[in-house]
């Protein structure tokens, strides 16, 4: 029997929530970030953007921050967006996303499509998902499956021409395809979970990441998750210290929804969750736009 999702906050904090917006005189201010949100994310793209997510560890986040940009991005845009798994060893993206039924993968897409191909001819090998995007995984769920940087290149350029957003799963650093991935992509995103260790293996990629062309490091938001309601560091010092490397740093709060695990139901995220999703949404993609 499968039990119903549990909300990401309890009925206390929620109902909380509402009178003090109810009796706020904060509740214009938080209409107008939500609009400039909102048309940050509607931005037109002239070539597809590839946003790529991940982490110098397991455990710390990277698919569901992955899942929650790319269901944002579905949500917020007209142009059709593809979930691109590179991370074979039985990544949790398809799991996240709600997807069953698994057909085809990267390695296998990049000899399958050609240049005269059209949208509906290429969405025909991928795993459709709400809102006008698409699922193309690593794996069907195969241990020992491969994934090299050469596959991954040709599946990237088949596909980027039919996508305005392409947010790819990679796996962690130093793994070579993350980091053809980090190089090629126009946005990335480091995942770490908000914990004194996380923290500072951290800071130490960053300070090396700052060694690469500038583009690299200024085009980079870095995501700090909270895996338990009270992560017990100081989340202000640790956001400052981060982005004195150069990148921008976006928190994503504890969230009894995604703690709990399985598919992402954006209706069960608390309301920090949503709102904070749509932020590191809004701040990568902006990130991506940007000329160095």
């Amino acid at each position: 029997m499968r039990l119903k999702p549990q909300h990401g906050e309890s009925f206390g904090a929620r109902v909380a929530r509402v009178l003090r917006r109810t009796l706020s005189s904060s509740a214009a201010r938080e209409v107008a970030e939500v609009t400039r949100t909102a048309q940050i994310l509607q931005q037109p793209v002239t070539t597809g953007r590839q946003i790529a997510v991940t982490s110098i560890r397991g455990g710390s986040g990277k698919s569901t921050v992955a899942a929650l940009l790319g269901t944002t991005y579905a949500h917020y845009r007209q142009d059709p967006v593809l979930f691109l798994e590179a991370d074979p060893a039985l990544g949790s993206l398809p799991l996240r996303l709600g997807a069953h039924a698994e057909r085809w993968t990267t390695s296998d897409i990049a000899g399958i499509v050609k240049p005269d191909m059209s949208l509906l001819d290429v969405t025909g090998y991928l795993v459709q998902l709400p809102n006008n995007a698409w699922l193309l995984p690593a794996s069907k769920g195969e241990i020992g499956v491969m994934l090299d940087s050469r596959a991954y290149e040709r599946a990237v350029v088949a596909l980027r021409r039919y996508f305005g957003l392409m947010v790819i799963d990679c796996e962690t650093l130093p793994a070579e395809v993350g980091r053809m991935a980090l190089a090629a992509a126009h946005g990335r995103v480091l995942t770490t979970p908000a914990t004194p260790e996380g923290i500072n293996s951290t800071y130490v990629v960053l300070q090396w990441m700052q060694g690469l062309p500038r583009h690299v490091i200024a085009g980079t938001v870095v995501v700090l998750t909270e895996l338990t309601p009270r992560p017990g560091v100081d989340l202000d010092d640790a956001v400052q210290r981060l982005k004195s490397t150069g990148v921008s740093v976006q928190v994503l709060p504890y969230d009894r929804h995604l703690a709990a695990g399985g598919p992402v139901r954006t209706e069960f995220l608390a309301a920090a969750t949503r709102e904070a999703a749509a932020r590191i949404a809004a701040d990568v993609f902006q990130l991506s736009q940007t000329r160095y």
